[in-house]
């Protein structure tokens, strides 16, 4: 797989809704706080403001455009900010499973939104890296993001056998083409934005395709056609750590996730990662995920937010 797929895999998104809103008139609906989720939606038809606690700015949402929501913050949209909100739970019936619901007659916005819990103290991969709001403005060429929108709007409204597999299937599908288009946008730092620079995504993909390989900044360097010491450098400029650094990350991971999830033992899960030395796993695993690979594997004494923050940190968090 390539690093983006292998690290939504390792997060483990799981969309566990998707619905339509169909508004009509003047409007403002509150929506509570996430609970750690990732709201993703895209706008079908008309236009509304998005308004994000503890961002200042609010965002105006246009026809084709699609937004992310990566850190589960209370949101509100609206036709007009200025008007009082109600709250959504006055609005979408909580024991609602899709569909689209209707308010104040519809007619004039149409949205589509998912949202996705994430597997695990691992989320702050993806998450730390992503601002409050990400927002791709429907463009002409956007249409591998159109496309997956218009079909899950259809399967909303008009209910098939297995309908519920397919509007899963589409919600990953919009996750991951926002993802690609925002990743598109611009030079950030980080290794979301590194994939989209030629040598360096190819010296991320290799250190993924092979993390138990003993790489060397030198051999790094080779394959991507670079000197030692300028790949050295434009990896940390542009990921904002160092190769060496996101190799070992990576593996800890990786073994994390084996830990928690099989009966491998801790020797065998080290020597996948390319560690002869249990000694040597057990001092790195410790170091990047804040306990010992047992205690980790059992579950217990898991690492404090902090720790766990500091863990997942592959680069700085974005503004």
């Amino acid at each position: 797989m390539d690093p983006l797929s292998d690290v939504l895999s390792l997060l483990k998104p799981r969309n566990y809704l998707s619905a339509g809103l169909d508004a009509g008139g003047d409007w403002a609906i509150q929506f509570p706080d996430q609970q750690a989720a990732i709201k993703c939606g895209a706008v079908v038809s008309g236009q509304c403001w998005l308004s994000v606690e503890g961002v200042p700015d609010a965002v105006r949402l246009d026809t084709g455009d699609c937004f992310l929501l990566p850190r589960g913050r209370p949101f509100r949209l609206a036709s007009d900010l200025s008007l009082p909100p109600v709250a959504a739970s006055t609005i979408f019936s909580p024991a609602r499973t899709g569909g689209i619901t209707s308010h104040n007659g519809g007619g004039d916005f149409l949205l589509v939104s998912s949202r996705f819990a994430l597997a695990g103290d691992h989320a702050g991969i993806l998450l730390r890296m992503l601002p409050p709001i990400v927002h791709i403005r429907g463009e002409s060429d956007r249409s591998a993001l159109r496309w997956p929108v218009e079909r899950m709007m259809q399967e909303l409204r008009e209910p098939q056998p297995g309908g519920f597999l397919v509007v899963e299937h589409l919600a990953h599908m919009i996750l991951i083409e926002a993802l690609r288009l925002h990743m598109a946008e611009g030079l950030r730092v980080g290794w979301l934005f590194a994939l989209a620079d030629r040598q360096m995504g190819a010296a991320i993909n290799a250190m993924h395709d092979d993390p138990a390989h003993g790489w060397t900044l030198q051999e790094l360097g080779e394959r991507v056609g670079m000197s030692r010491s300028t790949f050295a450098l434009k990896f940390k400029q542009m990921v904002g750590t160092s190769a060496m650094d996101y190799l070992t990350r990576w593996r800890m991971l990786l073994a994390g996730d084996r830990l928690a999830n099989s009966s491998d033992p801790v020797s065998v899960v080290a020597l996948s990662l390319g560690y002869e030395s249990e000694s040597a796993f057990s001092t790195a695993f410790k170091r990047v995920m804040g306990c010992s690979p047992r205690q980790y594997g059992r579950g217990r004494n898991a690492p404090s937010h902090g720790q766990a923050a500091n863990a997942n940190r592959l680069e700085p968090i974005a503004s």
